[in-house]
C-alpha cells in the first residue's frame, strides 16, 4: 500500500514538473515570437490578428459554457467510458458547425462590415477557423490529462513550441510573414499538436476499436448531465461574450486597427510571465476543492492566507519591472512601429497581477458551490464595465475622451482591481480572514516592488549613461532589480506575504522534490 502510494506521489510529482517544464520553455518560445510577430507584421496588421482571434476567441468561449471543464472533470472519474468522450467529440461538431455557418450568415446579410470593420472575408473565415482550432486542442489537451497523459502531452507542447518559432522565423527571415501566412502557421502547429495528442491516447489504448455511435438513451443521459452543470453560468457567459466582443469592437470602430495591435501587443507581454504562476494554479484550485468537499474551512484559509499573497507577489515582481521598463520593452521586443504603445504596455502590466488573484479567489467561490454569488457579481461588474469602457474608447464629439488602447487598458486594469477586491471580500468573510489586511498587502507590495524597480532602471541608466545600449541597461538593471527583491524578501518577507519560517519550508520542499 505504501508502495502504491509513493509510485502514485512520484506520478504527480512527475506529472507537475513536466507541466511546468513546458510553462517555461513556452514562455521562453514565447518571448522569441513575442520579438518577431509583432514587428513583422506591424501595428496594423497586428491588430486586425488579435481583433479577429478575440471575437471568435469570446464566441467559442461562450458556447462552450464551461462544458469543457465538466467533461475533463467527468472523464477523469471515467476514464474508460468511451461513449463519455464520443458525446462530447459531436458536441465540438456542432459548435464548428454554428461558428461557421453564422459566419456564413453574416455574410450573405451583409454584416460582416458591422461586426468585423474593415476585416476582409477571407482573414474573417481564418479567425473563425483558429478560434475553433485553439478551443479543439485544448479539448483534446485537457482529454490527455484526464487520461492520466501529462508528460507524454506536455512533452508534444515543448515539441510544437519548437516547431512554431521555426516556422515563424522562416517566414520573418524571408519576409514572407503577412496576416495569411501567420494564421497557416498557426493552422500548421495546431494540427501538429492535436494529431500529437490524438496519437498519443491512441497509442496508450484509448479511441482503438470503439464504436462512435452513441444510443438515444445515452445522447439523453449526457445532454442532461451537462446541461445540469452548465446552465447556471449560462448569464454570466452570455454577458462575458458580449462584453469581451464589444470592448475590442469598439476599439476597432473608434481608433482602429493600430491602436487594436498596441492592445494585443500589451496584452501578450503580460500573459507571458503570467505563465509563472499559472502553472500553480491548477494544483491550489485542486487543493481548495478537496478542503471544501471536506469541510474543512481552516485549511482553505490556510492555503488562501500562505499560497494567494505570494504568487500575487510573484506576479507584481514581473509588473512591476516591466512597467518601469517598458519603453525599452517595446524597442527590443517590437521596434519603432509601437513607440506610441508605451503608455499601454506600462498599464497593462498590472493586468496579470490580479489575474492571478482572481483566478485563485474565484476559484474559491466555485469550490464552495457560490456559483450565483460568483455569477451576480460577475454579471455586475462586466456591466459596470461597458459603459467605461465607452467613455475612455469614444471621440470627444460622442461624449467620449478618445483615450484608443489607452483607455481600454485603463478600464481593464480598474475593473479587474476592483473585481478581485469584491471577491475577497466574500472571501475573507467565508474563511474568517482579515479583508483589510489582504487589500493593505496588495498597495504595500506593489508600492516596494515599484520602488525597487525604480531605483534599478534610473540608477543603471544614470551609470551607463546617455550612450547606453538599451539591450544591456535592460538586462543589468533586472539583475540588480532580482539583488534587491531578493534581500527585502528576506529582511521583510510580508511583502510577499508570507513569513520566514515558510520561505524556509518552500526551500526545504523543493530540495526533497528534486
Amino acid at each position: 500500500m505504501n508502495e502504491d502510494n509513493l509510485n502514485s506521489k512520484d506520478s504527480l510529482k512527475k506529472r507537475y514538473f513536466s507541466k511546468l517544464f513546458a510553462n517555461f520553455f513556452g514562455m521562453a518560445m514565447g518571448l522569441v515570437t513575442a520579438g518577431i510577430v509583432p514587428r513583422g507584421l506591424g501595428p496594423k496588421v497586428y491588430g486586425d490578428f488579435n481583433f479577429l482571434s478575440n471575437f471568435f476567441n469570446q464566441v467559442v468561449s461562450f458556447l462552450d459554457m464551461g462544458t469543457s471543464t465538466a467533461f475533463y472533470t467527468k472523464l477523469s472519474q471515467r476514464q474508460r467510458e468511451f461513449g463519455l468522450t464520443c458525446f462530447y467529440f459531436y458536441f465540438m461538431g456542432i459548435i464548428f458547425l454554428i461558428v461557421m455557418s453564422s459566419v456564413i450568415l453574416a455574410f450573405f446579410a451583409s454584416l460582416q462590415d458591422r461586426l468585423w470593420p474593415d476585416q476582409k472575408m477571407f482573414y474573417i473565415y481564418l479567425g473563425a477557423g483558429f478560434g475553433i482550432a485553439l478551443w479543439v486542442v485544448q479539448v483534446l489537451n485537457n482529454t490527455a490529462d484526464a487520461y492520466g497523459l501529462t508528460v507524454p502531452a506536455e512533452w508534444s507542447k515543448v515539441i510544437q513550441k519548437a516547431l512554431g518559432v521555426t516556422v515563424i522565423l522562416f517566414l520573418y527571415v524571408f519576409h514572407r510573414l503577412n496576416l495569411g501566412t501567420y494564421f497557416y502557421s498557426q493552422y500548421l502547429i495546431l494540427s501538429f499538436l492535436g494529431g500529437a495528442f490524438i496519437w498519443i491516447m491512441k497509442r496508450n489504448g484509448y479511441f482503438t476499436k470503439e464504436s462512435w455511435k452513441l444510443t438515444g438513451e445515452q445522447i439523453k443521459k449526457y445532454v442532461q448531465e451537462f446541461y445540469q452543470y452548465s446552465h447556471p453560468l449560462f448569464t454570466y457567459a452570455l454577458v462575458g461574450m458580449i462584453v469581451g466582443i464589444l470592448d475590442r469592437w469598439l476599439l476597432q470602430i473608434f481608433a482602429g486597427s493600430v491602436q487594436q495591435g498596441f492592445f494585443g501587443f500589451s496584452y501578450h507581454i503580460g500573459a507571458i510571465y503570467f505563465l509563472f504562476t499559472s502553472a500553480m494554479t491548477p494544483l491550489l484550485i485542486r487543493e481548495f476543492s478537496i478542503a471544501s468537499g471536506n469541510k474543512d474551512f481552516t485549511q482553505m484559509a490556510t492555503l488562501f492566507r500562505r499560497y494567494i499573497p505570494l504568487l500575487y507577489s510573484i506576479t507584481a515582481y514581473f509588473a512591476c519591472f516591466v512597467a518601469l521598463q517598458s519603453e525599452k520593452v517595446i524597442h527590443i521586443m517590437a521596434g519603432k512601429s509601437y513607440k506610441e504603445a508605451v503608455t499601454v504596455v506600462t498599464i497593462m502590466a498590472f493586468y496579470p497581477v490580479h489575474q492571478t488573484y482572481g483566478q485563485l479567489s474565484s476559484s474559491v467561490f466555485l469550490a464552495t458551490g457560490q456559483t450565483k454569488l460568483y455569477r451576480d457579481t460577475g454579471i455586475i461588474m462586466m456591466l459596470i464595465g461597458l459603459p467605461i469602457t465607452y467613455f475612455l474608447i469614444a471621440p470627444k464629439q460622442q461624449w467620449g475622451i478618445g483615450a484608443g488602447a489607452t483607455g481600454l487598458a485603463i478600464k481593464m486594469v480598474l475593473i479587474q482591481f476592483i473585481w478581485v477586491n469584491v471577491h475577497l471580500y466574500f472571501n475573507a468573510k467565508l474563511l474568517k480572514l482579515s479583508f483589510w489586511r489582504y487589500v493593505g498587502h496588495q498597495i504595500f507590495s506593489v508600492g516596494c516592488l515599484l520602488a525597487l524597480a525604480a531605483v534599478a532602471t534610473f540608477g543603471v541608466d544614470r551609470i551607463l549613461g546617455p550612450n547606453k545600449s538599451i539591450i544591456l541597461s535592460f538586462l543589468l538593471s533586472g539583475v540588480v532589480y532580482t539583488l534587491m527583491v531578493i534581500n527585502l524578501v528576506y529582511y521583510l518577507p510580508a511583502v510577499f506575504g508570507t513569513r520566514a519560517q515558510d520561505i524556509r519550508s518552500i526551500i526545504e520542499n523543493v530540495k526533497n522534490i528534486f
